[in-house]
C-alpha cells in the first residue's frame, strides 16, 4: 500500500489527501540520531514501514528535537525538512516512534534533550494508540515512567544477536521463535527490573539481555534495545565510524567487532586492520578498511521478521482507530442531528 512521508513541512500534502483506503494510519517519527546517520535513519523507516504496510496507508511526519545537537548543515536539513517539535503538541497521531541517540551524559537526566523528550513521552501517552521507543530512547522511557536505571556495559554491545520470544504477543505473532536482531548500544536494562515494574518481556538475547518488551498504558508503550529498522550495512557503517574515533583519539580503545555479522574472511581483513591500527594509530589506517569485501558477504537475516513485527504494529493501529471511530460515531451523529 502507498506510504507517504512528508519531508516538506510545507507542503499541504494534497497527493496523498487524495487516497482513499479502507485503513489509514498517522504515524509520527521523532528523529533523534546524530548528523551522519540522520537521514539514513529516515530511509531505514521509510523502507521498513512501507514493506510492512499491507493493506494500510502510512501517512508519516518527521520531527526532530531542538536540543540534540546538530551540525550547521545538518540544523539547516532539519528547518528545511522536518516539522517543529512544537506542532506536535496540538495534535494526534495514531502512533509514533521516537528513535535512539547517542548518550551524551552519564545521567540520563542530564542530557541536553531530557525535557522535551520527556514532554514528548506524557505527549504520546494521551495522544496515540501506541508508541515505539527505540535504544537509548527505550531507556531513558523506562527511567522517566518508572525510574529504572539502566547499567553501563563494559564494552558496547554491537552485532547480531539471538534473540528468542519469551512470551505470546500480538506483536511478534507470525515471527520466528529465535530471531536475529542488531545491536548497538553501552547500556543495558535488567529484566529483573522490567519484571518488577509491569512490563512483559517479549525477546531476550541468548546473553541473558533483554530485546523488547511492552507495557500497557493509556498508549501501548513498545521498547526496542535493538534495530530491526537497521539495513544490512549499518553495523558496518557504525564501525568504521568507530575505528575513525578511535584513530583520531576520540575514544580510548579500539572498537570490538561486531558478534555475529561478519564472514569469517572479511572477520580476518579486519583483525589485521586492528593489529595495524593498533600499531600504527593514525587516520591514514582506515583507507585500508575492506569496505568492499565487507559489503559482499553482507546478509540482513532480521529482515523477515522486522517486517513481521512492524505490519503487525501497523494492524493494531488500525484496529484501534476503527474502534475508536465506532465509540465516537454516534455521539457525532447525535451532535450533527442537533
Amino acid at each position: 500500500m502507498p506510504i507517504f512521508w512528508d519531508l516538506d513541512p510545507s507542503s499541504d500534502d494534497s497527493a496523498a489527501r487524495q487516497q482513499t483506503t479502507a485503513q489509514r494510519v498517522r504515524i509520527g517519527v521523532v528523529n533523534n540520531m546524530p548528523n551522519g546517520a540522520m537521514q539514513a535513519t529516515e530511509c531505514q523507516f521509510f523502507s521498513l514501514l512501507g514493506a510492512a504496510a499491507e493493506g494500510i496507508d502510512v501517512h508519516l511526519s518527521i520531527y526532530a528535537l531542538p536540543e540534540v545537537p546538530r551540525s550547521d548543515s545538518s540544523r539547516r536539513y532539519v528547518q528545511a525538512s522536518y516539522y517543529d517539535i512544537e506542532r506536535l503538541w496540538d495534535s494526534q497521531l495514531d502512533g509514533l516512534i521516537v528513535t535512539g541517540m547517542e548518550p551524551l551524559a552519564a545521567n540520563l537526566a542530564d542530557e541536553p534533550y531530557w525535557g522535551s523528550l520527556t514532554r514528548v513521552l506524557e505527549w504520546a501517552e494521551d495522544n496515540t494508540h501506541s508508541s515505539v521507543w527505540s535504544c537509548l530512547a527505550a531507556q531513558a522511557a523506562v527511567f522517566y515512567l518508572d525510574g529504572i536505571t539502566r547499567r553501563r556495559l563494559t564494552d558496547k554491545r554491537c552485532g547480531v544477536f539471538d534473540c528468542t520470544q519469551a512470551s505470546d504477543h500480538d506483536l511478534t505473532a507470525g515471527a520466528p521463535a529465535v530471531l536475529r536482531v542488531p545491536h548497538s548500544r553501552w547500556n543495558d536494562i535488567a529484566e529483573s527490573d522490567l519484571a518488577r515494574c509491569g512490563y512483559r518481556i517479549l525477546t531476550r538475547a541468548t546473553d541473558g539481555g533483554v530485546d523488547s518488551f511492552v507495557k500497557q498504558r493509556n498508549s501501548l508503550f513498545i521498547f526496542f534495545q535493538g534495530h530491526l529498522e537497521y539495513e544490512k550495512n549499518t553495523l558496518l557503517l557504525e564501525y568504521r565510524r568507530d575505528i575513525g574515533r578511535y584513530l583520531r583519539g576520540e575514544r580510548d580503545t579500539y572498537p570490538r567487532i561486531p558478534q555475529g555479522y561478519f564472514d569469517a574472511n572479511t572477520a580476518a581483513a579486519l583483525a589485521a586492520l586492528e593489529e595495524q591500527a593498533i600499531r600504527d594509530r593514525c587516520v591514514d589506517v582506515l583507507g585500508d578498511f575492506p569496505m568492499a569485501l565487507a559489503e559482499k558477504n553482507l546478509v540482513q537475516p532480521w529482515r523477515t521478521a522486522a517486517i513481521r513485527i512492524y505490519r503487525n504494529w501497523l494492524a493494531y493501529l488500525g484496529t484501534q482507530k476503527e474502534r475508536q471511530r465506532e465509540e465516537l460515531a454516534p455521539e457525532r451523529w447525535f451532535a450533527a442531528a442537533d
